[in-house]
């Protein structure tokens, strides 16, 4: 059983797939459970990711629902094998909220991460100063311990990037070059981070331009993950003042991945917009001589 009865996004993702085949091969959930030799309360419970389906009951279920696809069974079978693994962030998990903790886990599985940024620059290519000032400057008070743990975390979440494990692109309104919500000295170093993480062969930087009007207030900030080598959308997650939104559904998927093309194609090439950083860093340096 997931930690606490409460489902991971590993268990949640494998059983939803598995009530998508099943329903697929118009079977209901009594007849998978004779499947496995279990009861309906398990396939249920199989199904909402409150309960881990064991690799066995995914091969018989896969059989019985007519999957034959070698990719898909071996990523549901890793699904089942892997939803308890620990990932490396719970060393800090008195610190973290379950909501975040399932950000992380999507993460730390996906091969390509996009995400769309209005207000600050993402987490995976902030600074540890940058880090610093936005995590104590929030909204929520938090004592100094937190707020150190959180930082290590967030820089911990880029070895992602920085090892080449995921596709990375991070479109980022103008906005963000142009008012930062930190001191000079450390928005100067940001963007200069931004111009060197932009070079790598994995990492795509994209700045959507004031000229492209109330496009930049089209969407609040967003993050879309997939899990296998083609880029299909299979999970999108939302912060707000509450925590982090999961969105699964796959009319949410389709409409934000669809936000995601619209954004990307208004905004500047990767080439323009390193040459706009670029030139924003010249206006901070003439300011400060």
């Amino acid at each position: 059983m997931p930690a606490g009865g409460r489902p991971t996004v590993r268990s949640r993702r494998l059983g939803t797939a598995l009530k998508q085949y099943r329903q697929a091969a118009k079977l209901d959930q009594p007849q998978a459970a004779e499947i496995i030799a279990a009861s309906q309360a398990r396939v249920s419970r199989l199904e909402s990711g409150h309960v881990t389906a064991r690799v066995i009951e995914v091969r018989l279920l896969l059989d019985a629902y007519g999957v034959e696809s070698r990719d898909v069974r071996i990523k549901l079978e890793n699904l089942a094998k892997h939803s308890k693994n620990r990932g490396w962030w719970l060393e800090h998990a008195e610190h973290l909220r379950p909501d975040y903790v399932d950000h992380l886990a999507l993460e730390d599985d996906a091969t390509y991460i996009r995400e769309w940024v209005p207000v600050m620059v993402p987490g995976l290519l902030q600074t540890q100063a940058y880090a610093e000032a936005v995590i104590v400057g929030g909204p929520h008070y938090m004592e100094s311990k937190q707020a150190a743990q959180l930082v290590k975390v967030r820089l911990g979440r880029q070895a992602k990037i920085e090892e080449g494990g995921a596709s990375y692109t991070a479109i980022l309104s103008e906005a963000v070059l142009a008012h930062p919500l930190v001191s000079l000295e450390v928005h100067t170093e940001q963007l200069s981070a931004l111009l060197e993480t932009g070079k790598r062969k994995n990492v795509t930087v994209q700045v959507l331009p004031f000229s492209a009007g109330v496009l930049v207030g089209y969407t609040s900030a967003f993050s879309s993950f997939s899990f296998d080598e083609e880029p299909t959308v299979e999970a999108v997650t939302m912060d707000n003042l509450r925590g982090t939104s999961v969105l699964e559904a796959p009319e949410d998927l389709a409409a934000y991945a669809n936000a995601f093309d619209l954004l990307r194609s208004s905004a500047l090439t990767p080439d323009a917009s390193a040459k706009l950083i670029r030139g924003v860093l010249r206006s901070l340096k003439e300011d400060t001589s």
